[in-house]
């Protein structure tokens, strides 16, 4: 939980001056960081990593406690060859592990990290499934069928309220939030849906044999392709990558806010910053504040989406992916003296 949020009222404040500084020039791999941040490569699509070949196509990402350690989680964005992968790091940094935590699903796009520590990794396909994974490897995947089937994207867990929200890639998306009927299994429960009167209302059938998820509720407010999802302080926040709006949901208040344009994946720091990912190969830092500066630019992959972002449990180590098309990748983690 971020021990601070972002202010609940008023405009985005840009081009103010970074809490970091100007980013000097690009160093190796590309990366131009703020003066006391470094950067590098921690996996590549098509190379070995701990004797892994990393999948094509990174996406959705979130990092796990492992002891002295941590894991980072990504998903692959392939047809019926995605799934998830995960890094298993030590406390000094090196990766100690690679292996795969999903196989054999369908365009792993998304997803959300649970209070539980499980993994929930969404398929964008035509009735998407959600699979519930381990991050550590021990447990097979398992899909939530209760949870819907519709082109997932991405899903963030309230745990204030006891939902999960999600995100559905679509011209007319939508909303959604999965109530368990117990917190922590998420085999059973209830669909719903955001409505434009600003209630939600009970999907009938979250099977969508007959009819797909996203017009069962005639009420139901629609979004242009639904993106990142983020969770933060009684605030939901996610992307639509058909307008590349940022939207806030205030959970305490039940009201919606578009906040600005141009972003594609969102994450937060423990310090309550959001980062946020730019269609451009940029990542900008919104404080609590609400201003708006540059923390990383990536040159040299131009035309590449960054995805996957997530802070290590200590959030001293923030990881990223460009990924171009269904082949090129690069996983990247960047350190530095992130506030606190």
């Amino acid at each position: 939980m971020s021990h601070k949020t972002l202010l609940r009222t008023g405009p985005l404040l840009q081009g103010g001056v970074s809490p970091y500084g100007p980013l000097r020039l690009p160093g190796e791999h590309g990366l131009a960081l703020p003066s006391g941040f470094r950067g590098r490569e921690v996996a590549r699509s098509g190379c070995k990593v701990a004797g892994l070949t990393w999948h094509a196509a990174p996406d959705g990402g979130a990092c796990f406690p492992d002891g002295e350690g941590w894991i980072y989680v990504s998903n692959s964005e392939l047809p019926l060859l995605g799934g998830a992968a995960a890094l298993r790091f030590r406390a000094d940094g090196s990766v100690a592990d690679a292996y795969r935590i999903l196989s054999g699903t369908d365009l792993n796009c998304a997803g959300g990290a649970t209070p539980w520590h499980t993994w929930l990794s969404c398929e964008l396909g035509h009735r998407g499934r959600v699979f519930e994974c381990d991050p550590y490897g021990s447990r097979a995947a398992r899909p939530r069928l209760a949870m819907g089937r519709f082109k997932h994207e991405a899903a963030a867990c309230d745990p204030e309220r006891r939902v999960v929200y999600m995100t559905e890639d679509e011209p007319d998306g939508c909303f959604y939030r999965f109530l368990p009927g117990d917190w922590g299994d998420l085999t059973e429960g209830t669909l719903e849906v955001l409505c434009a009167s600003g209630d939600w209302r009970a999907v009938p059938s979250p099977a969508a044999l007959f009819q797909e998820a996203r017009h069962q509720v005639e009420d139901a407010r629609h979004f242009d392709g639904g993106d990142g999802c983020h969770y933060a302080g009684g605030v939901c926040y996610f992307t639509t990558k058909g307008d590349s709006g940022l939207w806030a949901y205030d959970a305490q208040t039940s009201t919606l806010d578009r906040l600005c344009s141009g972003v594609r994946a969102i994450t937060a720091a423990p310090s309550g910053d959001l980062y946020v990912a730019r269609e451009t190969t940029q990542i900008d830092v919104i404080a609590p504040d609400r201003a708006v500066t540059p923390f990383l630019r990536l040159e040299g992959h131009d035309g590449a989406e960054l995805t996957g972002l997530a802070f290590s449990p200590d959030g001293e180590r923030l990881y990223f992916s460009a990924r171009r098309g269904r082949a090129e990748g690069h996983t990247f983690e960047v350190t530095g003296r992130f506030r606190a």
